[in-house]
């Protein structure tokens, strides 16, 4: 029965994946002309500009392979992501919202406790910022400033890893593990759903997604692999110096 059931399982995602794949060549229609390409405000916590909008991957969707295959990215970016950004400008139609950022509309929505609007709004936010967060042959401990800042905070990178690795198995269901700046340390946080730190004043440097669609169709029910191989092979740290550098102005 156990095999039957875990037959049927990897039957249904590899026939989802499929479709996705297939259905890659209409992105463009499933977009369709709702997804806003205005220019946003620039963040205040992040200095960076986060519109509504879907940003193309920083990368080839083969880059991260075999880590992360272009069947997950095309599934993760061009379905999920783009839904995400698509419904929230929907709702933004319209109300004074319609100009700011993705950063401002979250934390608006969030102080009016409007869960819908937070949730598309957020997890825009998380996505276009995750994709960044990886990089091809990335991975391992950092180096420049953010290195130092490990070191201090968390008395290695070894013991900084050990808490980012619970953090992004012990989300239960879906969230997000992330690694912020409270304006004095870093702190390992854990968000579920779209949450994000910046709801509790802080400002993300790093995140990885630990929503099944990140990882299950290359590692099925193993997330403690997909997170071990994030950390180990694929943070781009260039990027989390970057976040950094501009969190400590």
């Amino acid at each position: 029965v156990l095999l039957s059931i875990t037959h049927a399982m990897f039957t249904k995602y590899a026939v989802l994946a499929s479709l996705a794949v297939a259905a890659n060549a209409f992105a463009p229609s499933f977009l369709g002309g709702r997804l806003s390409l205005r220019q946003g405000q620039t963040s205040s916590a992040t200095g960076v500009s986060m519109k509504i909008e879907l940003p193309p991957l920083p990368y080839d969707y083969t880059a991260l392979e075999p880590k992360i295959s272009k069947t997950t990215l095309t599934i993760h970016h061009d379905k999920h992501h783009a839904k995400y950004v698509n419904v929230a400008n929907q709702m933004i139609e319209g109300t004074e919202m319609e100009g700011d950022d993705a950063e401002a509309i979250l934390m608006k929505a969030h102080k009016d406790n409007n869960v819908g609007l937070f949730n598309n709004a957020a997890q825009s936010w998380n996505h276009a910022f995750y994709w960044d967060c990886m990089k091809p042959n990335g991975g391992g401990a950092p180096t420049g400033d953010i290195a130092a800042q490990i070191d201090k905070d968390f008395g290695s990178y070894d013991e900084f890893k050990k808490q980012f690795d619970v953090a992004g198995n012990t989300a239960f269901g879906s969230g997000w593990a992330w690694l912020s700046w409270d304006g004095s340390k870093l702190s390992v946080d854990k968000t579920i759903g779209a949450g994000n730190p910046l709801t509790d004043g802080k400002t993300p440097v790093l995140t990885m997604d630990v929503w099944e669609h990140a990882y299950y169709v290359d590692y099925q029910n193993m997330r403690a692999t997909y997170v071990t191989t994030f950390l180990d092979e694929l943070v781009n740290w260039d990027f989390v110096n970057e976040n950094f550098a501009k969190a400590k102005k």
